[in-house]
């Protein structure tokens, strides 16, 4: 019996398990089962209509933000290297600005703290914070490929931290 005990920790130690059984964030509140999201609209930096459709068969981050927003600025930097770590083909960083002021003040912030990564999007009329029911800014809600949010998380994050990174990848890796 000892001797199966020592094999199956040797066979675990040799072989981990994959990244997706990373345990969720601090803060981070997953669904059990995966939420229909309301249709939300946004314009990106040329100002051409957008939706959440748009990345269908991606995971999506969605982070909601304002320049005003002392918390998403801090954390817009973690965002950009999150999304030159891992977007690709099966995972983006969608990061969807409120600026009443429109893009030019997105575009000047971005060259400020020099986020090269992320794409510009822009609600001017915050309609889409009110419409995921955002309580405050920073949001950050976790889209799986069929457009189903997995979970949200309230206010800022480290989101290219080792442990979230291991997380994320987790959720890409499970098709």
């Amino acid at each position: 019996m000892i001797k199966w005990a020592i094999m199956l920790v040797g066979l675990m130690l040799a072989f981990p398990l994959p990244s997706m059984a990373a345990e969720a964030p601090q803060n981070f509140a997953g669904l059990d089962i995966p939420a229909a999201l309301p249709e939300i609209g946004f314009v990106d930096r040329d100002g051409r209509p957008k939706t959440l459709a748009d990345y269908a068969g991606k995971v999506v981050l969605l982070n909601v933000w304002a320049t005003w927003c002392a918390p998403c600025r801090k954390e817009m930097p973690t965002l950009d290297r999150l999304q030159a770590k891992l977007g690709g083909s099966d995972f983006e960083v969608v990061a969807l600005s409120m600026d009443r002021k429109g893009p030019d003040a997105v575009k000047k912030f971005f060259v400020e703290i020099g986020v090269t990564h992320l794409a510009l999007n822009i609600d001017p009329s915050a309609q889409a914070m009110f419409t995921l029911g955002a309580v405050g800014l920073p949001m950050t809600l976790l889209i799986d490929r069929q457009g189903k949010e997995i979970g949200r998380l309230i206010g800022p994050a480290e989101w290219d931290a080792p442990d979230m990174i291991d997380f994320i990848r987790g959720r890409i890796a499970a098709k």
